[in-house]
């Protein structure tokens, strides 16, 4: 029995208990004496609440309370609020005033019996408002944008260089592209929920829907006085988030204030409606200027953007920064990055924020600029591929985008694609190659885990992490049962647990890469006492060998040079009298990284087919070729970079919160109406992983996957449809009537 599982391609650990039904989610816990919660929510976009009349609620029998700014406690942290996602500016936390901030704000929390019987009673609340005048129109605000003070050290600064401007103008061949891109809304397939249970001693456990569950434990803990021993949070499964739960949502804290309320336990569920709430991609605005000698070798790069923020936090993110000053060859470079107030609630990351808007409108620049050269656009890019990040001045950990684009192209068939615009045709359709370049940033953060290796040979080795439908939980036991030398079924990984070793959000595509090596260096540390004890076992063949002179695999320690003399795990502990080996580590990002450059890098080629006399579009093929470091599970990593892929036609075809500027609201907030892709939009799929030998960016070599998967297919489906009609639509969606 092998005990090699690094790199292979491991069925999903949590597969069984998803597809049974064992799974429960956020929701679906059940308690006694258990109340529902329906939250009650704003119908304007600004202004105040001049009376809220709940009299017609409260006379349903089985009703219990109707929480409302009038008769909820004001919260008052001690010291911030703590939330590890949080942006600059002052938190949303519900029921507090009388203020609207924005459309679908949560004014009140009716708790019933049943949630059938709290829905009603919600409808049953009577609000009168003074409503106040709105703006939810980027370009209306755009002449008040500013630049934001910095969220967060792992988000890189802008640095221009050079004299951007003095080369535009100098060169002959310059180019422009501005696009404008509307709000995005996560949309995961479990709505955002808690159910809190009310321990009777004051304590309370938490099912939530999270990124994060020591995020929402200090969030609720500072929030309301707690000491983290009063706050266990679970979220053993999660359906979906994308981003979405990296923030602690504001189900989870009306469930808390309602427990405390009612002295027993609550449950609360927003309704789909109610998740366009929440945090979303902001809108954005963007201009990007290229100019290039005759040979296609950029002389200037212009790139600059605005978003839309709150009127009560500065959310910000890498629109900019650093993509455009990194990704390609360039002496001469001007970045710009502003945002402005709306009256909608704060932006969130969501997949691949930042790089997802940016290195859209720079990669179709990138295409515009190869049109107008007449130059291959794989060739153009390679004409000013960069050796280092010249942000930082300084190499890359690794980067294999060349092979990239050669392995992509070449899968793809991009040698047969003629450069003239309408000249490729089948049947009645218009047939359009496209492709562009993505990267993303390859992360490291503390994080902690646990191993206990039990006499009978198997081991629970845990960490706070989350799986949100990444594979956390298949690839840490890979990492564990691979580095113990134990069979796969005998190692169980826990997670989505408060009480268990710290861990860091789940993601920004830096789990695997941050958790892993501390789940690395725990088993290490548990198997460095296993051998301690083989060593003395009696007659022991390992007695007096150290420790390079083994190697651990099938539950044993093994001679290097003689695999057949060996001692049993169990027998080691046996021997020497333990019933467990119990151990806890913590890592950090490894110190080699200071002075090298880390990112995962990718090369998507589309193929799309444009009906001529409709302008209905099918993306009719995509491959997307991407170096990520060392792959833990080619089977997990693959369905991460397909996701990425589907959520990139989305991008580019379909997803648009569209706001009634009026009302200051997101309308289509339904699945009926907020179009996502299903399974007649995506066909044929390829992914090829370009494997790196990568030492530096951490210990397993792995850099992540699920943010590159989606940066750079919006824009190679754009170039796409460009070259099918000979119509370059720059503005997200691209739909059949902006087309037409």
């Amino acid at each position: 029995m092998t005990t090699a599982y690094i790199g292979q391609p491991i069925p999903r650990i949590d597969g069984r208990a998803k597809v049974t039904g064992d799974a429960k989610y956020a929701y679906e816990h059940s308690v006694p004496d258990l109340a529902y919660g329906f939250v009650v929510s704003s119908s304007i976009a600004r202004g105040n609440i001049r009376q809220i009349d709940t009299t017609a609620a409260l006379q349903l029998p089985g009703e219990l309370r109707v929480l409302t700014h009038e008769n909820t406690p004001r919260v008052a942290p001690k010291g911030e609020v703590v939330d590890d996602a949080k942006s600059p500016g002052v938190p949303f936390i519900p029921l507090q005033s009388d203020e609207v901030l924005f459309s679908h704000q949560p004014i009140a929390l009716v708790v019933a019996e049943s949630f059938e019987l709290a829905r009603y009673a919600a409808s049953l609340v009577r609000v009168e408002y003074e409503a106040h005048d709105h703006t939810t129109d980027l370009g209306a605000v755009m002449d008040h944008a500013y630049g934001p003070p910095p969220r967060s050290e792992l988000l890189p600064t802008l640095k221009s260089r050079g004299n951007a401007e003095k080369a535009l103008a100098a060169c002959a061949t310059q180019i422009e592209f501005e696009c404008r891109l509307p709000a995005e809304h996560h949309n995961p397939m479990e709505p955002f929920a808690t159910t809190v249970v009310w321990e009777g001693d004051g304590k309370l456990t938490v099912h939530d829907k999270t990124q994060g569950v020591q995020n929402v434990q200090g969030y609720l803990c500072s929030l309301f006085g707690y000491s983290t021993d009063d706050v266990r949070v679970l979220s053993p499964f999660v359906g979906g988030a994308f981003g979405a739960g990296l923030r602690p949502q504001y189900q989870a804290f009306l469930a808390v204030l309602a427990v405390r309320a009612l002295k027993r336990s609550v449950k609360v569920s927003l309704t789909r409606q109610q998740m366009f709430s929440l945090h979303y991609r902001p809108l954005a605005w963007q201009r990007v200027a290229l100019a290039a000698a005759p040979d296609g070798k950029l002389a200037a790069i212009v790139h600059e953007a605005i978003t839309g923020t709150s009127r009560f936090e500065d959310y910000n993110e890498q629109i900019v920064a650093p993509w455009s000053g990194m990704l390609y060859q360039c002496d001469n470079v001007s970045l710009g990055y502003k945002v402005a107030k709306l009256d909608l609630n704060t932006p969130g990351d969501m997949r691949a924020p930042g790089a997802a808007w940016g290195l859209y409108a720079l990669e179709c620049a990138m295409d515009e600029l190869a049109v107008k050269l007449r130059m291959d656009p794989v060739e153009l890019r390679l004409k000013n591929y960069a050796e280092r990040d010249q942000n930082e001045h300084r190499a890359f950990s690794s980067k294999s985008l060349r092979e990239c684009y050669r392995l992509g192209a070449e899968r793809f068939g991009w040698s047969r694609r003629t450069p003239d615009p309408r000249s490729m045709r089948e049947g009645e359709a218009l047939i359009g190659l496209g492709m562009a370049t993505g990267a993303w940033d390859a992360f490291q953060v503390p994080g902690s885990a646990r191993c206990v290796l039990n006499a009978d040979g198997t081991a629970t080795v845990s960490s706070a992490t989350e799986d949100i439908g990444t594979g956390t939980y298949t690839v840490m036991t890979q990492i564990a049962a691979d580095t113990l030398g134990l069979p796969i079924d005998r190692v169980t990984f826990t997670l989505g647990d408060s009480s268990l070793p710290l861990a860091p959000l789940e993601g920004g595509s830096f789990t695997v890469a941050s958790v892993g090596p501390a789940v690395k260096a725990v088993c290490e540390k548990v198997r460095e006492r296993v051998f301690t004890l083989a060593r003395k076992v009696e007659n022991s063949p390992l007695a007096g060998v150290s420790l390079e002179d083994v190697t651990f695999a099938d539950g044993r320690v093994r001679l290097r040079s003689d695999p057949s003399r060996a001692v049993a795990f169990t027998d080691a502990m046996r021997a020497g009298g333990l019933t467990a080996i119990d151990e806890e580590t913590s890592t950090e990002a490894s110190p080699r990284r200071k002075d090298a450059s880390c990112y995962s890098h990718s090369a998507v080629f589309a193929e799309v087919h444009v009906d001529e006399d409709l302008g209905t579009i099918q993306v009719h093929r995509v491959v997307s070729a991407v170096a990520a470091g060392r792959v833990m599970n080619p089977r997990t990593a693959r369905s991460q970079v397909m996701g990425g892929i589907v959520w990139g036609i989305g991008m580019a075809l379909e997803e648009e919160s569209v706001i009634d500027q009026a009302f200051g609201r997101f309308m289509n907030h339904s699945f009926g109406e907020y179009h996502v892709v299903v399974n007649a939009d995506a066909h044929d799929i390829d992914v090829i992983f370009v494997e790196e030998q990568d030492e530096i960016v951490n210990p397993l070599g792995a850099k992540g996957l699920g943010e590159i998967g989606v940066v750079g297919v919006a824009a190679a489906i754009a170039n796409a449809i460009f070259h099918a009609t000979g119509k370059r639509v720059s503005d997200l969606p691209i739909t059949l009537d902006k087309l037409m």
